[in-house]
């Protein structure tokens, strides 16, 4: 194993634990780590994919015996979630990795202010509503509302996004549950670990068929993801997130900026070589 190779692994190791303990899968990071170690965009976004489906495994074993995963809730999102994903992997060969990068670098920003800003207010203080798409929950002691006429297109919107991006949809899935569903945190964390390593599949397998995968680097990092998987969720389960993620937060706006950054950087070399030549 390269120094470079085992530097990506243990940087990959840290994300891992850091986003189980949100209930991420943390394609946020693992794209553009790797883009940054020379990887290619659209490989880099399939590996992802891979190591999200194996940081959701490690994470879902600890927070099911925490009671944290509502298991119907995952299912019914997922139906459609999962299709989003699907569909938005079997595109992303349409577009540029420039393209792909800014639209990325937006999810990230996205998340950047759900973490800075606390909106966990509302979580517990949704009223029961009766009709056909308002689907009653009482799960680990907690009792909250699904709007299902805004939660399964919401849901597919989010997949299709990640399978695009390579993300496993937490970074997208834990602000909307929280802020458009009602659903208290504990179970959004708790239940977002299992359908990223879900909704990240669709995407893995539209990515697969278009001949994305590096599965040698893949299988390298996975074992690196699955321990900081165990290690991160285990610590989730106590610790307050309250400051981790406002200062998480301020953390991956930087990360948007410099994505963005990066790309009229190299815009701005290629204008110049070309003004010289």
């Amino acid at each position: 194993m390269s120094l470079s190779t085992a530097l990506l692994a243990g940087i990959i190791f840290l994300v891992a634990v850091v986003f189980s303990m949100l209930g991420q899968g943390g394609g946020t990071l693992y794209t553009p780590v790797q883009v940054f170690f020379g990887i290619d965009f659209h490989v880099a976004a399939t590996t992802s994919l891979f190591l999200i489906m194996v940081t959701s495994f490690s994470a879902t074993l600890v927070f099911r015996k925490a009671h944290k995963v509502d298991w119907p809730l995952v299912i019914v999102l997922e139906s459609v979630t999962s299709l989003g994903g699907l569909a938005g992997g079997l595109a992303s060969g349409r577009f540029s990795g420039g393209f792909l990068t800014l639209l990325f670098a937006g999810v990230v920003a996205f998340a950047a202010l759900f973490m800075v800003h606390d909106f966990t207010r509302r979580s517990h203080k949704v009223e029961p509503r009766i009709g056909l798409f308002h689907w009653q929950r009482h799960f680990g002691g907690q009792s909250y509302n699904v709007n299902l006429a805004l939660a399964l297109p919401v849901s597919f919107l989010a997949g299709l996004v990640s399978g695009l991006v390579g993300v496993g949809g937490g970074i997208l899935k834990v602000p909307l549950m929280v802020l458009l569903l009602g659903i208290p945190m504990d179970i959004a964390v708790g239940s977002s670990a299992m359908m990223v390593g879900l909704t990240a599949a669709g995407g893995f397998a539209g990515h697969l068929a278009a001949g994305h995968w590096d599965w040698r680097t893949s299988l390298l990092l996975a074992v690196a993801v699955f321990i900081g998987g165990q290690v991160g969720a285990r610590k989730a389960i106590t610790i307050d997130k309250k400051k981790m993620k406002r200062g998480f937060g301020w953390f991956l706006l930087l990360i948007a900026v410099t994505m963005v950054g990066k790309i009229y950087f190299s815009q701005i070399m290629a204008w110049g070589t070309r003004l010289l030549a």
